[in-house]
């Protein structure tokens, strides 16, 4: 592990204490958290099963908990459930109907409320669109929508009947939109007439005339046409023409636990992206208990995760954590900067938020802006503050921590992946926190870090994240490719690899290192990448860092670092002479990199999440791969 880390990790206050206001709801302290965590890993059937009965509402009981043929996986065997009654029709039999659901926001500051009595009301009579269009359980529905209250009610009429959502976010192009409906073989497809970003409006009908242009596989595309009067053409149905005349009363579909409930396309190096399927009922659960767990919840609380549905961190919690918790969430459309610097800000002080939850990229982008904007708000009802994306450096929580929580909110940095469908490692909220390690596994995952014997590592020594056990939000398969399901049990034989780089501490706390592909080996030392990232964001100067590893041929590799600079600052020749002595001093002279770049923009997926081989495969005039999941 490097020397910067380890000097952050190591000074005095460096290990953060739970902040005096959180109070654990399950008075989760570490010694007991210690003896559930053993009780959850040697005995899961027990622990998931009185979790499944103790949480959710079931139409018919479960006869076993887990059937484990490795590599593949159930859970909860017979057992009858549907995810939106969980999410909506006990929450309202339960005295909630007239409460706040979403608080919709656009750019504007426009505000649109929907209750759980009305959003219900809502899905069902969408629901009921849906199969008066033929669509019934087992059928897969394309979602290409604005992040508004209609997607959400949308992907929740899917789940409602049995059909299968495939959401695609609402800024992928036409190529990428048709390999995924063809891919899904859906033949409805719901989509928006626009979405709204930095004041303009970015067409999305248009996008899926173009990616259904001769594809007679679609049969129906229903259009929410938001405030727009055009014409629709054949086979084409305005959502509120559809809607307006269906009851909204729709008897939720039967579902088995182990039914589909959704196909998600996550990217890949090859270019064809993966479709992670998820199924209902160890779904439903995980995102709802981890929701729980992870901010504390208590049951009052207004939540605001800024991702978008589109992915799975919108899933999981915009959509099925939050609702099956019975939580106000707020969604916001648009720019978190536009039309001033501070919208995110105002947002959280006008609605009193209390968890927020966004990605290091995000915080990054504040942290370059500046702190006076946030200081322009009263930010006293946040609670807990959370990231998702990829590693935050410890600057970035440190800048979090002081100008967003005030120093006295909870951070919990989650990892997790689509294909685990919730969190894994995280810190909860009423235990010490140490900028730059994630955390500790959740509640019944059975996490290590390993060399490439399969051993566990000593303390701070760098192995593979791997998972040992299945949990019961995991993939079931890859749509229509079961072989790349397989390939996540079959890489490393017996354990579920992640794909990651990873340490842990004498507390098991885990630091995340990046992608093990993303290893940088120079003069034969292997580097992580977040590592050198992590020195480069210590310079004053910088904003954003990517660095990969190019071919060397004296070192085997060296190293390239791409650099978004902070407001005001000057790329030049001392820049850069700074920012390599301020690498020296970090990590040493071996981490320097050879060349710098100064950019204006870094290539991202629309999720966050640094795209480093294309940097790489641009640098080298390499193929790139599938960049479908890619922001610009």
């Amino acid at each position: 592990m490097g020397d910067s880390i380890n000097k952050i990790l190591s000074e005095e206050g460096s290990v953060f204490k739970a902040p005096s206001n959180i109070v654990s709801e399950a008075n989760l302290s570490v010694e007991n958290y210690n003896s559930l965590y053993k009780k959850s890993i040697e005995d899961p059937d027990t622990f998931w099963g009185d979790l499944a009965k103790k949480e959710l509402d079931w139409f018919q009981d479960f006869n076993k908990v887990r059937d484990w043929k490795y590599p593949n996986y159930q859970w909860f065997l017979d057992g009858k459930l549907n995810i939106t009654y969980n999410c909506l029709d006990r929450h309202i039999k339960n005295g909630k109907r007239n409460q706040v659901a979403y608080i919709y926001v656009d750019e504007n500051a426009h505000e649109v409320k929907i209750t759980y009595g009305e959003l219900l009301e809502k899905v069902n009579k969408i629901a009921n669109g849906l199969k008066s269009l033929g669509v019934k359980k087992g059928d897969t529905v394309t979602i290409y929508m604005a992040m508004t209250i209609e997607q959400i009610a949308a992907i929740l009429a899917c789940a409602r009947i049995g059909a299968i959502h495939s959401v695609v976010f609402g800024g992928f192009s036409a190529q990428a939109l048709r390999l995924r409906i063809e891919d899904a073989k859906s033949e409805v497809v719901i989509c928006s007439s626009y979405t709204q970003r930095k004041g303009k409006k970015a067409e999305l009908k248009s996008i899926v005339n173009e990616a259904t242009k001769d594809l007679d596989l679609v049969r129906k595309i229903i259009v929410d046409s938001r405030d727009e009067n055009f014409e629709l053409f054949e086979r084409e149905v305005d959502l509120n023409d559809l809607i307006k005349s269906q009851s909204a009363i729709c008897e939720p579909e039967v579902m088995d636990s182990e039914d589909p409930l959704f196909i998600l396309y996550t990217s890949g190096t090859t270019g064809k992206p993966k479709g992670v399927m998820h199924t209902t009922a160890g779904y439903n659960l995980y995102t709802h208990f981890t929701t729980k767990m992870t901010f504390d919840i208590k049951g009052d609380e207004v939540f605001w995760c800024t991702a978008d549905p589109g992915w799975i961190t919108g899933h999981s919690y915009i959509i099925y954590g939050p609702l099956s918790n019975a939580l106000t969430s707020v969604i916001a459309e648009g720019s978190p900067v536009h039309p001033n610097p501070d919208r995110f800000w105002s947002i959280v002080e006008k609605y009193r938020v209390n968890v927020f939850y966004t990605a290091p990229t995000a915080v990054r982008m504040f942290m370059k802006l500046g702190e006076k904007w946030p200081k322009k708000h009263d930010l006293s009802s946040l609670k807990v503050l959370g990231s998702v994306g990829e590693p935050i450096n410890p600057e970035a929580w440190l800048w979090y921590h002081k100008n967003i929580g005030l120093e006295n909110c909870a951070i919990v940095d989650t990892w997790w992946q689509t294909e685990t469908g919730g969190h894994m490692i995280s810190t909860y909220p009423s235990f010490d926190t140490k900028p730059g390690r994630a955390g500790i596994p959740m509640l019944g995952v059975e996490v290590d870090v390993i060399d490439k014997d399969g051993n566990s590592t000593k303390p701070d020594e760098v192995g593979l994240l791997v998972i040992k056990q299945p949990w019961p939000s995991g993939l079931r398969t890859c749509w229509g490719e079961p072989q790349r399901y397989e390939k996540y049990w079959n890489e490393i034989e017996g354990f579920y690899f992640a794909g990651d780089l990873a340490t842990k501490d004498k507390d098991n706390y885990i630091m995340i290192l990046g992608r093990a592909d993303d290893t940088l080996s120079i003069s034969g030392h292997r580097i992580g990448t977040a590592e050198v990232e992590s020195a480069l964001v210590a310079h004053r100067a910088v904003a954003e860092a990517a660095v990969i590893g190019l071919p060397h041929e004296i070192k085997g590799e060296c190293i390239a670092a791409f650099l978004i600079l902070m407001e005001e600052e000057v790329p030049n020749d001392q820049q850069s002479s700074s920012i390599k002595e301020k690498v020296r001093t970090e990590l040493g002279s071996l981490a320097v990199p050879d060349e710098i770049h100064f950019v204006d923009s870094l290539p991202k997926t629309r999720s966050g999440k640094i795209m480093r081989r294309l940097l790489k495969a641009n640098r080298l005039g390499e193929d790139p791969g599938d960049t479908s999941t890619l922001e610009d």
